[in-house]
Formats: structure tokens, sequence, C-alpha cells
């Protein structure tokens, strides 16, 4: 059993609230509010927010119980985007979506987590550009070559170049990578609002800039530095 410390009153009263919005609203809140109170715990440790409020056995079980939900959470949408799909209901992109994201948001705090923010940054960029690029060449295997395919590569293999000149002028590009990314967000939502353009300007956005963030923080090598001159 858990100790009654400050996040288990907080997830107590989370769950409390969940129960009264249920019985007085029936607001579908009431099932993000309940979701909320039982990650609530796991999710600050995975942060490392709250480690000391959880012994190394709870993190064990954490880690493990939340991978294989996230694996059956992928193979769940999956299958409604395989039958979706095959009734010919388009709703199946939001599955889809669903799996990007997931995947997205694991392979992205697996960079960040590792606490050498700069070189996440770094990975992070490169990831989007060849992304990017990819889905380009893929759709370009399906209409065929042409110079509209090479001119839709250009985005991509820019986001590279940044990436790569990111190592060795990291502020400097994290202030284009914000303004790139901007304007990539606003291209996007300029097609319209639908589910699609949402979910890739959020997927393009989200991740750009928490890139550019993280190459306002000093790498793990001057840090290092610091910490002897301080010496």
């Amino acid at each position: 059993m858990y100790k009654k410390d400050p996040i288990f009153w907080w997830a107590s009263g989370i769950f409390i609230l969940a129960l009264l919005i249920f019985a007085i609203t029936q607001n579908q809140l009431w099932l993000a509010l309940m979701i909320g109170s039982y990650l609530l715990r796991p999710t600050l440790a995975s942060l490392g927010v709250a480690r000391r409020y959880v012994d190394e056995r709870q993190l064990s079980i954490h880690y493990r119980s939340s991978n294989i939900a996230f694996v059956v959470m992928i193979i769940v949408c999956i299958i409604f985007a395989a039958k979706l799909s095959a009734e010919g209901n388009p709703d199946w992109e939001i599955f889809n979506m669903i799996i990007i994201a997931g995947l997205a948001a694991k392979a992205l705090f697996n960079i960040v987590l590792a606490k050498n923010l700069r070189e996440a940054a770094t990975k992070i960029i490169l990831a989007a550009g060849l992304l990017m690029t990819l889905f380009v060449m893929m759709s370009s295997v399906e209409h065929g070559l042409s110079f509209s395919t090479l001119l839709n590569l250009t985005p991509g293999l820019a986001i590279v170049g940044l990436g790569v000149l990111s190592k060795h002028y990291p502020r400097a590009i994290g202030v284009v990578v914000f303004l790139t990314t901007a304007g990539l967000v606003f291209f996007i939502l300029s097609k319209g609002l639908a589910w699609a353009q949402i979910g890739t300007a959020i997927l393009v956005g989200v991740p750009l800039v928490i890139a550019g963030a993280c190459l306002y923080r000093p790498s793990k090598y001057e840090t290092e530095i610091e910490y002897v001159k301080s010496e």
C-alpha cells in the first residue's frame, strides 16, 4: 500500500472531484479526471518529480505495466483503424493519428529524459526532418516523381540541415527552429482544420518547439566545465 503522502491526497481529491462531476453533470470530464488520479503517481515518478515517494520495486512495476498497456493500446487502435478502413469510414485516420502520436511521444521522452537536452534537441530536429522527407518520398512512390515532389522535399531536408547546424550554433538555430515551426504550423492549418491537419500540426510543431527550447540549455559538456571552474 502507498503511504499517505501528498500525492495520495492529491490523487484522492481528483478522484472525488471526478465522482462529483459524474453525479452532478455526467460530463465526460469525469473520465479524464479519473484517469488522471490513477496515473498521477507513476507519471510524476517517471518525470523524476516525485521519485522519493516511489520505491524501486514500484518503479519497476510501473515501467513494465506501462509498456504492456501501451502495446495493448496500439494493437487496439490498429484493429479499429483496419476495421474502419475496410468499411470505407474516413474516421480510421483518427486511430492512425493516435498511434503515431503515442509512438512519437514515447520516442521524444526517451530522448529528453536522458537529460542531455542540447544533444536531445539535435536528435529531435534530425528525426523530424527525416520523417517529413520520408513521408514525401512515400507519397512520390504512389503518385510518381515530379518537380512538385522535389519541392515538397525541401522543408524536410531544410530541417535536417538545421539539425546538423544545431550542433555548432545551438542558440541561433533555436531561433530559426521556432520561426520555421510557426511557418510550418501556419501552412498546415491553412489547408483546413480537419483532424488530419490538426494532428499533423501537433506532431510537427510540439517536438520542434521542445527541441528549440532545449537548444537554449547548456550541453552536458558545458555543465561539467562550469562545475570544474566553480571548484
